[in-house]
């Protein structure tokens, strides 16, 4: 078996089928990039324990907004045999999910925490090729590049934070032969949602003093997410927001009215009632007086005054 799937992938790659397959361009990097053989039994790498608690500290935000999510996730899969792994931007499981039945074959398999799953150490593999392509897949079974990883099915999706970068990977993997395409295609459905779930709270928690306002795609589903701060500013927005709104992914993102990004009723539909109920009660705590109003929101009473007059509050 090791053998016959070492040339599989060795027949594919020298026949130049990765300028149209991602999958060989993805098992030509392992080989000829990282040079690993298809046919290597050497198990996964894996951190030492205080080497996996400065990893998992190093993406505290992204661990503690991932929790509900696998939960839920876990909830949805596990009594199918699948395991839920949490990982950052360097292939490594800070957190996972699984039934206590199956751990250990999961920890076998390198299924878990502190293992090294990036693809200069594994090869094509879920978590791994999802970080280099930056992209939901799914590499199932003998899709991986080492044979000794070929009765595994991985599904994972990237996971953005709130400045738009790669910050880690959701993933869930199996390894039960009876897996079926359809079951496959919910387990991506449920993967991805999460990963949304989990960086919308990334996002809310960055911008905790901002308003959040949803973006819509152009088939009307929402797309992202933008945090709107107190001067009508655009100071956020996510990468899926970004990319509705045509700003690159890659850049910075540089302050900018609302108006101008969303549109002018678009902003005035999503931002107007709130802002307004918002001033008014401002208004009321401080008796009228606009200064003192002013101090409270945190803006300046230019600023106040402005807004004032754009909904009409009298004063």
């Amino acid at each position: 078996m090791p053998r016959h799937h070492a040339a599989r992938v060795e027949a594919a790659i020298t026949s130049g089928q990765a300028a149209r397959s991602a999958l060989v361009a993805s098992w030509r990097r392992s080989s000829r990039l990282h040079h690993l053989d298809p046919g290597g039994r050497t198990a996964p790498m894996r951190l030492t324990e205080a080497e996996l608690q400065r990893a998992r500290e190093r993406v505290a935000p992204l661990l503690a907004a991932a929790q509900g999510a696998m939960d839920r996730l876990y909830q949805a899969v596990g009594a199918a045999g699948c395991c839920v792994l949490l990982a950052d931007g360097d292939g490594v499981p800070v957190d996972r999910r699984g039934t206590v039945a199956d751990d250990a074959t999961f920890q076998s398999w390198g299924l878990w925490t502190g293992a090294l799953w990036s693809e200069e150490h594994e090869g094509t593999n879920g978590i791994g090729t999802c970080l280099v392509e930056q992209r939901p897949l799914t590499i199932d079974r003998d899709q991986h590049f080492f044979a000794r990883n070929t009765l595994l099915s991985c599904t994972a999706v990237p996971i953005y934070d709130h400045e738009a970068a790669l910050a880690g990977v959701l993933d869930v993997s199996s390894c039960r032969a009876d897996r079926t395409d359809a079951f496959a295609s919910l387990i991506a459905l449920a993967t991805g949602e999460a990963a949304k779930r989990i960086e919308a709270d990334l996002f809310r928690k960055a911008f905790a003093d901002a308003r959040i306002v949803l973006t819509q795609a152009a088939d009307g589903s929402c797309s992202g997410l933008v945090a709107v701060d107190a001067d009508d500013l655009v100071i956020g927005a996510t990468r899926s927001a970004r990319v509705a709104l045509g700003i690159a992914p890659g850049r910075a993102l540089q302050p900018v009215p609302a108006a101008d990004l969303l549109g002018g009723d678009t902003a005035r539909d999503h931002l107007a009632g709130g802002q307004r109920a918002v001033l008014q009660r401002a208004l009321l705590r401080a008796g009228g007086n606009v200064s003192a109003a002013a101090k409270a929101l945190g803006v300046s009473r230019a600023t106040l005054h402005r807004k004032l007059k754009r909904f009409e509050l009298n004063h």
